[in-house]
């Protein structure tokens, strides 16, 4: 299978005085398509359930529902990576939460698909070529956070395998990345992190991860 295609860029910021961009028209294709994805979705847990059902909830907003200046809550994306062996995860130890935690976060203009988001913010966080994702989540999880003065990530979780004899590179975004066995993961580690290493595996054993779309 072809590698998967570069990962797009971030927008820039935009300067001061600055039209903002109507998340109406940023986010409509992004917003359009986490909808049908958690619709159709089986969740892997009862807990992933409940979150799928606010998740779903929270998207009734609109597409500023995926954009970061809603303060009463936005989807992100993030994504497990595991080696081309499935036995070792990839975690960043990230810069202002001191904690282990898997790759993710905003999404963002480019972005279309909720998977490309997951593709986009785990090649960039971890620097590695090639990632194949698999487009099936394996968790949604809604944790509170800092953005806003105080709001909530409804994470969307997504499977991604890293190709043989990749090397990682710390982004600006962590302190520092590591591989670790699923038994024995790396302290003090980010809640809900945990969780995701079973239906991971489990997505690798079920079918080849492939590049997004």
């Amino acid at each position: 299978m072809p590698d998967a295609p570069p990962a797009p860029s971030r927008p820039a910021t935009p300067a001061a005085g600055s039209p903002v961009a109507d998340p109406a028209d940023t986010y409509a294709a992004l917003h359009a398509d986490a909808t049908a994805l958690l619709a159709g979705w089986e969740p892997t847990s009862p807990a992933a359930a409940e979150a799928r059902a606010r998740t779903l909830d929270l998207l009734t907003a609109g597409p500023v529902a995926m954009s970061r200046a809603h303060r009463p809550g936005h989807v992100t994306a993030s994504a497990l990576v595991l080696d081309a062996t499935g036995t070792r995860v990839l975690l960043c130890l990230h810069g202002k939460l001191h904690r282990w935690v898997q790759l993710g976060g905003h999404c963002e203009a480019g972005d279309r698909t909720l998977v490309g988001a997951a593709l986009r913010e785990a090649t960039e966080e971890s620097g590695i070529a090639g990632l194949r994702i698999d487009p099936v989540p394996i968790d949604v999880d809604i944790h509170p956070v800092a953005c806003q003065g105080g709001s909530l990530h409804y994470d969307v979780r997504f499977a991604v395998l890293a190709p043989a004899g990749a090397v990682e590179r710390v982004s600006d975004e962590s302190t520092a990345l590591g591989w670790f066995p699923p038994d024995r993961l790396p302290e003090p580690l980010a809640h809900g992190t945990v969780q995701l290493v079973a239906p991971a595996r489990a997505a690798l054993r079920r079918s080849p991860l492939r590049p997004a779309p």
